[in-house]
């Protein structure tokens, strides 16, 4: 039993026409994804791994994409882009902090706009995603392209330490956990 069309003019016209689709529409599609997923994610009840990671991944997605169209097809330089992601980011996280005194939830958009908690972490959560394709960006591509040269290999075991000293420490300290009712947690 075969499974494929015949392989003829067609075939390969229309294999060319998908591609070109799939190269065309993908940013549309995972951005149209991602908002079914947060949709679903906003209206759970509790924690679900799936529905909460696959936002994840797809937010690393659309971020990725929105950074590489601002500096592929728009031209704009890799220093441009991870100053603005940086600056924006900093003043978000400053006005939050000083509004809040935590940096749980985006205050900007939770009491001027009227977004609940989830919305406003969300929306924070997606913000930060540019910045850090910009920041990868910067780093692994070549000087000639505007970049820092350092390579993907480089870039992503740079970074990959950092994390893995990051959890480790949290994982140790657990000053990412939330304490109940105020006391103090006891670490084993």
């Amino acid at each position: 039993m075969n499974k494929v069309p015949e392989v003829t003019v067609y075939f390969w016209v229309i294999k060319v026409l998908c591609t070109t689709v799939g190269e065309t529409a993908a940013d549309l599609l995972m951005s149209a994804l991602l908002a079914v997923v947060l949709v679903v994610q906003f209206r759970t009840s509790a924690y679900r791994a799936g529905v909460y990671w696959l936002a994840v991944a797809l937010i690393s997605v659309v971020g990725t994409l929105v950074s590489d169209n601002l500096t592929d097809n728009m031209g704009v330089p890799l220093e441009t882009t991870t100053t603005v992601f940086a600056v924006l980011l900093a003043v978000v996280f400053v006005a939050w902090y000083r509004s809040e005194r935590t940096l749980s939830m985006i205050a900007v958009a939770r009491f001027w706009l009227g977004l609940d908690a989830v919305w406003s972490f969300w929306i924070a959560y997606v913000l930060t995603r540019p910045l850090g394709a910009s920041v990868g960006d910067y780093l692994s591509q070549p000087t000639g392209d505007g970049g820092l040269g350092l390579g993907t290999v480089m870039t992503s075991t740079l970074f990959l330490t950092v994390i893995l000293g990051l959890v480790v420490f949290l994982a140790i300290t657990r000053k990412d956990v939330t304490k109940p009712n105020g006391q103090e947690l006891q670490t084993a």
